[in-house]
């Protein structure tokens, strides 16, 4: 039988294990996690990193003005290391073992693929921060990246008037995924719209990490002999520096031979020597050259901030538009969290609906209060002799995004509002 003395020694240890376990709970709910699901490693990793980097840089910046809803966020970071079926996987750990309320990442459209059925059936939230095919609309995702209409036809309509080229002839050179082959499904078909023949189109795919693009190019170079060419480029992902480094090693010269690529930005060019590529072209909705103060301070804050983590070459690090993307996703959501006065992923989805943010690029960027896309502007760059592009064309005002291409067969009449995907 115990003694007062022993029951007033076991209540205080047992008030004072409650007390640890509900401090250790207290804990674990005093910040918001979020997760960061992007490849770094692997082909992707060239571009991917620096995805990371950035949100990282972001949800520092949000949580040194006091975070969301008095809590800070804290980053769960996954490499699924460019594997593909490792995405879906990696996405259900972040959902169903961290708890994340969302989740920023991907780049190539099959890593998006692999993990949406799993953020619809977990009701989770992806923020998806890169140019695609479109021909989805998915209630969980949010799509801050271009569709087809905001990046890849006002860049071939581009090439086809006179400033551009006047291009007849058009090689459609791709990596071998769903976007790519997409893409250039709606881009042949809007090119027959505007009467260019079969036989002036030339479709190639090479597989992920492709490196050898010598016969690539020499073919190039014989179709070309057949009038003005212009080269539309999907290529994803490390297989760019050896594609540009053979364009330069066998002379194809933009004024002759303009490329104009989808995926490649500022971080693809930093691994190459630009200076035989000057004047081939790229299409996005934001270069780190375009003058504003919001980008100057953006860019200069994002480099301190590099510089205190301790990156390699701080000074000299870039800034691109799936960054850009990333950076308006995650300040939108910790908006729309602040809106709704909660993480729950139904209440902050209806507060997404049309919200708005001051972007780098210059512009106002709105998000469809129905289909989940930013209105973005379209701007075709130059390559320059320094790694950077100079602007040479742009849209005045963000254009609304079609995640339906009209160039598709059946295409009419589909929903604007997100319903979830059949795959």
């Amino acid at each position: 039988m115990s003694t007062r003395r022993q029951f007033l020694q076991q209540s205080v240890i047992a008030a004072s294990l409650f007390a640890c376990g509900a401090s250790s709970a207290f804990a674990a709910t005093d910040t918001i996690k979020v997760g960061i699901l992007h490849s770094l490693s692997g082909t992707m990793a060239i571009s991917e990193t620096s995805l990371k980097d950035m949100a990282l840089f972001t949800i520092d910046q949000i949580n040194a003005k006091g975070g969301v809803l008095g809590k800070k966020l804290e980053p769960v970071v996954v490499d699924p290391a460019s594997n593909w079926p490792l995405f879906a996987e990696k996405a259900r750990q972040l959902l169903s073992k961290d708890k994340v309320v969302a989740t920023f990442g991907c780049w190539t459209s099959v890593s998006r693929k692999s993990v949406l059925p799993v953020f619809e059936e977990m009701n989770g939230l992806l923020f998806y921060p890169v140019q695609y095919e479109g021909e989805e609309l998915s209630p969980n995702v949010y799509y801050t990246g271009a569709a087809p209409n905001q990046q890849a036809i006002p860049a071939v309509e581009y090439l086809m008037s006179k400033d551009g080229g006047a291009a007849k002839r058009f090689v459609l050179l791709g990596t071998d995924y769903v976007y790519p082959r997409t893409t250039n499904k709606i881009l042949r078909a809007f090119l027959k719209s505007k009467g260019v023949k079969d036989g002036d189109i030339l479709e190639v795919y090479t597989p992920f990490g492709h490196s050898d693009y010598q016969t690539i190019v020499g073919n190039i170079k014989k179709f070309s002999a057949g009038g003005k060419t212009a080269v539309v480029s999907t290529i994803n992902g490390d297989s760019n520096v050896p594609f540009y480094k053979e364009l330069g090693n066998q002379g194809v010269k933009a004024t002759d031979v303009p490329v104009v690529a989808f995926s490649v930005g500022e971080e693809e060019l930093k691994g190459i020597d630009t200076k035989p590529l000057v004047g081939h072209l790229a299409a996005w909705n934001y270069f780190m050259s375009v003058k504003n103060p919001v980008n100057s301070q953006w860019v200069k804050d994002y480099k301190a901030w590099a510089k205190k983590k301790g990156l390699a070459n701080a000074d000299k690090l870039v800034t691109n538009d799936p960054m850009e993307a990333t950076y308006v996703g995650i300040n939108m959501w910790a908006d729309a969290v602040k809106k709704a006065g909660t993480t729950e992923v139904d209440a902050v989805r209806k507060a997404m609906a049309g919200m708005s943010f001051k972007a780098p690029s210059g512009m106002v960027l709105q998000m469809d209060a129905k289909n989940h896309h930013l209105h973005k502007p379209v701007m075709i760059g130059e390559v320059q002799p320094n790694g950077q592009f100079s602007v040479v064309w742009k849209t005045p005002a963000p254009v609304r995004a079609q995640p339906w291409s009209p160039y598709i067969p059946g295409n009419a009449g589909k929903p604007d509002t997100p319903v979830k995907t059949k795959l």
